[in-house]
């Protein structure tokens, strides 16, 4: 009975160490990376229901760093293997994120409880997968590799195929709708005798199967909440209403006197539509009810420190690094027409 207790009191000691490893970034951004929240004094030409909080055009960039790292790991496992990929500095990089961007929120007003708390989540989250990821690929499957030698086997490329994919579809789906069990099966489906492609397939499908019970208690969580809206609201001007109707993912609401109001689909889909707005000569006015919008781009080195640029982060698997920047929603259009080619998201509310 005394041994038993022992490894009881042995497995809550570790537990609790590695509830404290998860949860400590969380408490170094909530102590340390918080200012004193200000108005900014803007006054907002949309109506109250179709304004959204301008702090969260900072705090949506958290979630899409996890896209960007699964882009990250796509590409190197893609000549390379999964204990090449930095897990480290791809969690570093989140969390030094956040910590940026939540300083930069009080200017814009602050952000509320319940949009950090789902930022916090999500942090842990990703940083639990990650380490668990890094701790499996850096033992028991970079044994694998040497076992299997310099050739690649057809579960490594079928996997960095299925990596690429989900990166790819999550740019405007959410990750709990990826068939998870479809991806499994593929994986039994196209396994050889090798012992790399043996170990694939235990390990990811694995892996697989439980993020698929994961999704659909996310997915049942999301449907008794509800979804966000898919579309949103914006001022413009420099074009006709007509010609603005003839722009694919724009519906024209009507005229006002600060320029035309319009709808368009959120998230990636809105980068690509203010990319057109812009060629075509559009210029924003306000979108969402707010006069600044964050932008990622993707530029040679980091530049010198500047007002506008709230973080500089590395990128894995490709040359360069994403900036943060904060812009002025009347100087958006312009950005775009200057830097099109560099301009990698546009980060709506």
């Amino acid at each position: 009975m005394s041994t038993l207790l022992r490894w009881a009191g042995r497995l809550l000691l570790a537990l609790l160490l590695v509830a404290i490893a998860l949860l400590s970034p969380v408490a170094y951004v909530e102590l340390a990376c918080r200012g004193t929240p200000v108005a900014d004094g803007y006054e907002p030409i949309l109506p109250p229901e179709h304004r959204r909080p301008e702090s969260a055009t900072l705090l949506t960039y958290p979630e899409w760093h996890i896209v960007h790292a699964y882009e990250d790991y796509a590409e190197v496992i893609r000549t390379g293997d999964p204990q090449d990929f930095g897990y480290l500095s791809a969690i570093g990089g989140f969390w030094s994120s956040y910590c940026a961007l939540s300083r930069a929120t009080a200017a814009h007003g602050g952000a509320d409880r319940d949009y950090r708390t789902m930022v916090d989540v999500i942090g842990v989250s990703f940083t639990a997968e990650l380490l668990l990821k890094a701790g499996y690929e850096e033992t028991l499957g970079r044994i694998a590799t040497w076992v299997r030698g310099e050739g690649r086997t057809p579960l490594d490329g079928l996997s960095a195929r299925q990596a690429a994919d989900y990166a790819a579809f999550l740019q405007q789906v959410p990750w709990y709708r990826w068939d998870f069990l479809r991806s499994a099966t593929e994986l039994d489906d196209a396994a050889t005798a090798a012992f790399r492609d043996r170990e694939r397939d235990l390990a990811l499908g694995l892996e697989y199967r439980a993020k698929a019970a994961y999704a659909q208690a996310i997915a049942a969580a999301v449907a008794a909440t509800g979804n966000d809206e898919l579309t949103m609201r914006s001022i413009v001007a420099g074009l006709s209403p007509e010609d603005l109707g003839r722009i694919e993912g724009v519906t024209v609401i009507g005229e006002r006197p600060e320029g035309i109001e319009i709808e368009t689909p959120r998230y990636a889909a809105f980068t690509e539509v203010a990319r057109t707005l812009a060629t075509q000569g559009a210029d924003f006015v306000e979108i969402a009810g707010n006069d600044d919008i964050l932008v990622t781009s993707i530029a040679a080195s980091p530049p010198p420190d500047g007002p506008t640029v709230i973080a500089a982060l590395p990128r894995q698997g490709s040359p360069g690094v994403r900036l943060l920047r904060l812009v002025e929603v009347t100087d958006l259009a312009q950005v775009l027409r200057d830097d099109g080619p560099i301009v990698e998201h546009i980060h709506d509310y």
